[in-house]
């Protein structure tokens, strides 16, 4: 891991965050007070806890960076696809989360994921109450997974998980 990849990671975390703020994306919804929608398909959290960790109960011996990067690639191929193909994302997600996410995908090698959806398209119809409620939903979701993406990049950058 580079600087530059903790650099594009702390920076779609400040975009995701101020995103959850924004009026005209949530009109009518006071996202703070939404539940979150996690994904839970992958392991990140458990596969990239830091060797001798203790916090998921499990004392872990080794740091596989295979598996964590492999899982992290997951999570970012699928909230990119989710997010691209929310209504009005070139306007209000474009500009900052997806092209940040972008970023991070591209400068930490994981440009395979970026290919398989350069060519997706948002809807283009205006965005439904139910629609914005589930995009909150998500992206606090994504919020949290993004803390923990941040964390183990961190990580991975300090050199901790070698020694």
């Amino acid at each position: 891991m580079t600087d530059s990849c903790v650099f594009y990671a702390r920076t779609l975390l400040g975009n995701i965050t101020d995103t959850l703020t924004q009026n005209n994306l949530f009109s009518g919804i006071d996202c703070t007070k939404q539940s979150i929608e996690l994904r839970m398909e992958t392991n990140t959290p458990s596969v990239c806890a830091p060797k001798k960790s203790t916090c998921s109960g499990i004392a872990k011996s080794e740091f596989d960076q295979e598996s964590c990067l492999k899982n992290i690639r997951k999570d970012l191929h699928y909230y990119y696809k989710f997010l691209a193909a929310q209504p009005d994302t070139d306007v209000l997600l474009g500009p900052t989360v997806l092209f940040n996410l972008r970023q991070l995908m591209e400068v930490t090698d994981f440009t395979q994921c970026t290919h398989s959806f350069s060519g997706i398209a948002s809807t283009d119809h205006p965005s439904t109450y139910d629609e914005r409620l589930n995009l909150c939903k998500v992206l606090k979701g994504f919020q949290v997974r993004t803390i923990t993406i941040n964390r183990v990049i961190g990580y991975m950058n300090s050199g901790e998980h070698t020694k």
